[in-house]
């Protein structure tokens, strides 16, 4: 069972990003409604969902891990494939939150979407550099815009700049930010500086890549 909410544009859309949220929290977050709205009013229309085990722990009020990565995957394909379905002709986008991200970006190369848009994306958990998540992330064929906080601890800008990524990677950093792109009280940048920054970030990649046939 699907569990989404679709935040539309004004007039009619260019593109469609399907949106997954991180590890601990489901879709309604400010931070996942905010990036969809901003996005919506740069012309791209957002499918927020949550994975089944966030929808049992919505349901419960219990907590519970996330389920293992083959059922996110599947999960995210079977959404993705409904919205292909009813709309084949608008240009489509995969990518989330954190653990959203890398789901997507584990999926994208074998799927129909045209690229994946990452918010925070957990190179490594914190605190343990030497476990990287990133070996997809070296051969991956599909464009990839990941849009990462300075002082993120799953992954600051000094430690990513060294990772051999593909090329068809890449990486914007944003000021002072943490894994949720928060900087600091004494930061020069604020939160909704870098929320509209990454939005527009995003939304670049996505309407530059809509362009023309799929790879």
């Amino acid at each position: 069972m699907f569990d989404y909410q679709i935040t539309k544009t004004s007039s009619k859309p260019v593109c469609r990003f399907i949106f997954a949220h991180g590890a601990g929290a489901g879709c309604q977050t400010p931070f996942m409604e905010d990036i969809a709205r901003q996005l919506a009013e740069l012309g791209i229309e957002v499918w927020r969902f949550n994975f089944p085990y966030m929808q049992t722990m919505l349901q419960t009020g219990k907590r519970r891990p996330p389920e293992k990565m083959t059922a996110l995957e599947s999960h995210f394909n079977a959404l993705l494939d409904k919205s292909i379905r009813e709309s084949e002709s608008l240009p489509t986008f995969i990518g989330g939150k954190s653990m959203g991200g890398r789901v997507a970006t584990q999926i994208l190369d074998a799927s129909e979407a045209r690229g994946a848009v990452v918010f925070g994306y957990p190179f490594h958990p914190p605190g343990k550099p030497e476990k990287l998540r990133t070996g997809h992330l070296e051969t991956i064929a599909k464009p990839v815009c990941i849009c990462q906080g300075e002082r993120d601890t799953f992954g600051t800008q000094a430690e990513v700049e060294h990772y051999p990524l593909a090329s068809t990677i890449t990486v914007s950093f944003l000021s002072d930010g943490d894994h949720s792109l928060k900087p600091r009280k004494k930061s020069d940048a604020t939160l909704q500086d870098n929320l509209s920054n990454a939005a527009r970030t995003a939304a670049t990649f996505m309407l530059a890549h809509s362009k023309g046939k799929t790879s």
